[in-house]
Formats: C-alpha cells, structure tokens, sequence
C-alpha cells in the first residue's frame, strides 16, 4: 500500500464511540459529510501517492473551520483550492492557523515539495465542540477537560501508533503548541516511547491571534526547526 491508501483507509475506519462528557460533542467529518472522503482520498492521492517516509507534524485536536469540516488538518476550504488544487463544492471555511501553516509552506517551496517530507494531523485526530454560555458551539481541546483527556486517551495512543505504521520517520516529531499539547505529549512519549525527540513549534493559532507583527520571524523558524533536517 501506499502511504496515500494507508491514510486513506485509516481516515475511512476513523471513529470515536465512548460516551464522552455533558455539553461536549465529537466532530468527525468522515461520518458526518460522506463527500469529505472523495475530498481527502483526492488530497492524499495527489501529494502522499508513494512510500516515501515522512516526517509527523502534529496538532491539538481538529477545529471547525479546519479539518473539523475539510477532514485535512490546519487545511480550510480558501488554501484547499488557492494552494492544493481542491474545490469544496458548497461549503466555505476561513481558519487562521491554515492561513499560517500555507504561508510557511509557500515559503519552504510550496505543497508538492513540503508534503513529499511531512505528513500534519493532531494528537486527538478528531475534534470537539463544547456549547458555551451563550448558547454557541465553540472549538474545544482535548486536554481542555480532565474526564474528556481520559476518555479520550486510549484512541490518542492507538490512533498515533497507526500512523507511524503508515511509515513515519520517529527520530523526531513537530509538536504545535509549546504549553499543554507539548507538556500532553511529551509525557505520553515518555510512557510509550514513541518518537526518540520531540521539538515544539508555537501553534500556529497562536502566532496569528497574539504575534501577527511577527509572521515572518516565526516563519523563518518553523523553516529553519524543519529544514535542519534536509540539504536543500
């Protein structure tokens, strides 16, 4: 198989079925939208149609104007189509922390290169709602609710483990988020010991809500964490 037909099927067998806690709903686009996997398989087929390994890029959980509604992480429908090629017929979705991660990308030499050397998902590779108090649902995290994190824990642990199968490089792993996910994370690896190191990059949402005068320093430094790697 190939890394594409890896995703593919673990994208199309993807679920989550324990009860989880009052007031917080599961987003899963593959089950709720049936076209969203025509959509991925097509994503997966065009950059990822090989066995070359790669590289993991990973985030907190999906978000609603993301893979929440895309099925593609840190991907909203305006990147989807301006940078991948890829029409969401019908449905429209802005996230910021995609608009971050494509600048990056266009920066390291644009989609064909960039996801020939690393595969994004998230740590919880669904995604959550919780209604708050105005009655509106709002993104929520996985570690965001002590009960939600252990429910969650075991299908965090098994979900991680079916991907580095899909033929991940482990010597190092990107983490998004420099406070809880990486703290989340970086206790796991030591249980389980995953990745030989893991390096925190500041999540994307964050650099463009708080630090969006600083876009092409932290730019410059996801390039310079992920090309160290690499002759380029």
């Amino acid at each position: 198989m190939t890394f594409a037909e890896k995703i593919n099927l673990f994208n199309r067998r993807l679920d989550f079925d324990r009860p989880l806690p009052e007031g917080i709903q599961l987003m899963n686009p593959f089950k709720e939208n049936p076209g969203i996997l025509q959509l991925t398989k097509r994503f997966y087929d065009k950059f990822y149609n090989d066995n070359k390994p790669r590289y993991l890029i990973i985030g907190i959980n999906p978000g609603r104007h993301g893979a929440g509604l895309t099925g593609i992480p840190f991907t909203d429908t305006i990147r989807l189509e301006k940078y991948c090629g890829l029409k969401l017929e019908k449905l429209y979705s802005f996230e910021t922390s995609s608009e971050f991660i494509y600048k990056m990308i266009e920066a390291y030499g644009g989609v064909k290169k960039f996801y020939s050397f690393y595969y994004i998902n998230a740590v919880c590779p669904l995604g959550f709602t919780k209604t708050n108090k105005s009655g509106r649902n709002v993104n929520y995290n996985y570690y965001d609710d002590e009960e939600l994190n252990k429910v969650v824990y075991d299908f965090i642990v098994r979900s991680l483990k079916q991907q580095i199968s899909f033929g991940l490089k482990t010597e190092v792993c990107y983490c998004l988020g420099t406070g809880r996910n990486y703290k989340f994370l970086t206790g796991l690896n030591r249980e389980i010991k995953l990745f030989n190191n893991i390096i925190p990059l500041e999540h994307p949402r964050f650099i463009m809500q708080y630090k969006r005068k600083q876009l092409n320093y932290y730019t410059q430094k996801y390039l310079e964490l992920l090309r160290q790697k690499f002759e380029l």
